[in-house]
């Protein structure tokens, strides 16, 4: 006989001299209608305590009104008959950079199910170049972070990951701040030259920064990640790849909301959490100073439409053409 268990979050309370309510992940509380069923069973049943015990002919009724009460549970989600599955369990992530961050990252990845390996940058060149493997798209990831600015032209290769069908998450950083960029998993999502584009076109100070993007400034001078502000980088790109890899899985029961614009991709994404800026098209920036947290939306940079072809046209005298 399976035992359910409670969905992570859930649980259930008992008010004194009342009936018990459910108290659900999201802080909701709900009476429960046990019908013939005590509290006391119920909460055994969905907690697992004891063994399974031989069944009188009498006690056939409560039990299967006990397990239709425990059907509804798991109908509604608030059950589960089996336990939950690592959320990362089935998908590969490849961790590159700067080893104060890419430690921590390479924790929390493990940790909640990934298979998790180092690669050089040469290797994902090699991702990149690489024919689409149809029984890994939407299963791998490359996650690169910095503890500097971008050097020109390093991510060029790895925004052509998307197109492959490979998660592409990154972070560097930029003095006193350290920035996430959103997680392109299709063509058309958003790379790390979106970014730079958007950028520049958000501030006056273009030409300044396209300076310091380049390397023409003073030497750094941090501050670097401490362990806790590299805890907290980590932890938001796991939950960017947690975000990726719950999609996929909607995706490849027939519930997602496509390929494409991704719109359906972030936390919360089909788990009735409060809405929130998704994964694909969300700007994070941490200040190193407090661990404060800002978030900007922001959306991929449509191709330059090309030139107009030369057209001929006449002359006042309409003997001669002159190209423009």
């Amino acid at each position: 006989m399976t035992r359910s268990r409670l969905a992570p979050g859930t649980g259930i309370v008992t008010v004194p001299g009342g009936a018990p309510v459910l108290r659900t992940s999201g802080g909701e509380f709900l009476r429960i209608d046990t019908g013939g069923v005590t509290g006391e069973d119920l909460v055994r049943r969905l907690t697992g305590e004891g063994e399974p015990e031989e069944e009188t002919p009498d006690e056939g009724a409560h039990t299967a009104e006990l397990t239709r009460l425990v059907q509804a549970f798991e109908a509604a989600g608030y059950a589960l008959s089996t336990p939950p599955r690592a959320p990362l369990a089935g998908r590969t992530v490849h961790v590159l950079g700067d080893p104060a961050l890419t430690a921590p990252v390479v924790r929390c990845a493990g940790a909640e199910g990934a298979e998790v390996h180092r690669i050089t940058p040469d290797g994902v060149a090699e991702l990149a170049r690489a024919t689409p493997d149809e029984g890994a798209e939407g299963r791998v990831a490359v996650v690169w972070c910095l503890d500097s600015p971008v050097p020109d032209g390093l991510w060029d290769t790895a925004d052509r990951l998307p197109g492959r069908r490979i998660a592409w998450l990154r972070c560097h950083r930029e003095g006193a701040h350290s920035w996430i960029e959103p997680l392109a998993a299709a063509p058309g999502d958003i790379t790390s030259r979106h970014i730079r584009l958007r950028r520049l076109a958000a501030t006056p100070a273009h030409r300044e920064l396209a300076a310091y993007w380049a390397g023409h400034r003073t030497p750094d001078t941090g501050p670097r990640p401490t362990e806790a502000s590299a805890a907290l980088i980590a932890a938001l790109l796991t939950a960017d790849l947690i975000a990726w890899a719950e999609a996929e899985a909607e995706a490849e029961a027939g519930e997602g909301e496509g390929e494409g614009e991704g719109e359906g991709v972030g936390a919360g994404a089909g788990t009735g959490r409060a809405a929130v800026l998704p994964a694909r098209r969300r700007l994070r920036r941490i200040d190193l100073r407090d661990l404060t947290l800002t978030e900007h939306p922001v959306l991929p940079v449509p191709d330059v439409a090309p030139l107009p072809a030369p057209a001929a046209v006449r002359t006042r005298a309409g003997t001669a053409e002159a190209r423009l």
